[in-house]
């Protein structure tokens, strides 16, 4: 394996990312035989969006939702209401999208859950909304 591939594991086991099993299995091999660099998973594949989504999550979101998005983060104690329990969330993407673009207060939320919509393009709020669905733990209806 390349290092590339090796940093590439190490970023996902950091981050928590249980995508390890499926970029072994359905990624093309970091180097070909030409020394070009492939690419891990097709841009506009759900996949991919869910990958990019946790990148997200972890640098915007898990000092209060937490590691593990259960509201539990670093910062959580210091608020009240607490952070959300996104991995019970019973929201749809649609409102994941909305809440991170306009913030907790404009929705009737926490006023503490800040508004991103300046800060994150739209890419990367689907992304994140992509992400919150994957983890999601609420039984399928």
């Amino acid at each position: 394996m390349s290092s590339a591939g090796r940093r590439l594991r190490a970023a996902c086991a950091a981050l928590g990312l249980a995508l390890l099993p499926l970029l072994a299995s359905a990624a093309p091999p970091l180097d070909t035989p030409g020394g070009a660099q492939g690419a891990l998973l097709p841009r506009d594949s759900r996949d991919a969006a869910i990958f990019r989504g946790g990148l997200v999550y972890s640098n915007y979101c898990v000092t209060c939702h937490g590691i593990n998005a259960d509201g539990n983060g670093r910062a959580a104690r210091l608020y009240n209401p607490r952070p959300a329990n996104l991995r019970m969330s019973d929201k749809n993407d649609a409102y994941f999208a909305l809440i991170i673009r306009m913030g907790g207060e404009a929705l009737g939320r926490s006023p503490f859950m800040p508004p991103w919509g300046a800060e994150l393009t739209d890419e990367q709020t689907n992304d994140l909304a992509a992400y919150l669905r994957s983890i999601n733990a609420r039984p399928k209806e």
